[in-house]
């Protein structure tokens, strides 16, 4: 795996990690990264440094810039980082986690043989796809369920 330090046309700055540098290449030709920002497809690599450990970071706890700062790996370090915080929070404090069930869960309320509630869950992208085009109003959501995470 590899990490990239990205920017769009607009110049937000991102990060990214990837396979290797052709599965990079092999992305950013066809289209498929886009700004988080803004949503622009045009998105080259920004200018980067090493990644030298000090400290915790030796010991794989903490990244360097985190390490400057002070924080932990669960301390949002940017806006952004504190956004998906507050997002995660929101979502996980005013909806139901149906796990695996999404799908059905999503397909009964939308045929009226569930009651409607906010919920959220996983799905695999092909069942995902196939509740829009049957016009099932579902969204992927920028994080894994806390469940999930190590």
């Amino acid at each position: 795996m590899i990490r990239y330090t990205l920017k769009c046309s607009s110049d937000h700055g991102f990060d990214s990690w990837f396979q290797s540098a052709a599965a990079y290449e092999s992305l950013v030709l066809s289209g498929h990264i886009a700004c988080p920002v803004c949503g622009v497809v045009a998105v080259e690599k920004a200018l980067m440094s090493p990644n030298v450990a000090i400290g915790g970071a030796a010991r794989g706890d903490v990244s360097p810039e985190r390490a400057s700062q002070g924080g932990t790996l669960s301390t949002p370090s940017s806006e952004m980082e504190t956004a998906m915080a507050d997002l995660r929070r929101k979502v996980e404090a005013n909806s139901e986690y149906v796990g695996m069930n999404f799908v059905a869960e999503a397909r009964k309320m939308h045929d009226g043989t569930a009651p409607e509630r906010s919920i959220y869950g996983e799905a695999r992208p092909q069942d995902a796809i196939k509740l829009l085009q049957d016009g099932v109003p579902v969204a992927p959501l920028p994080f894994m369920p806390t469940r999930k995470t190590n």
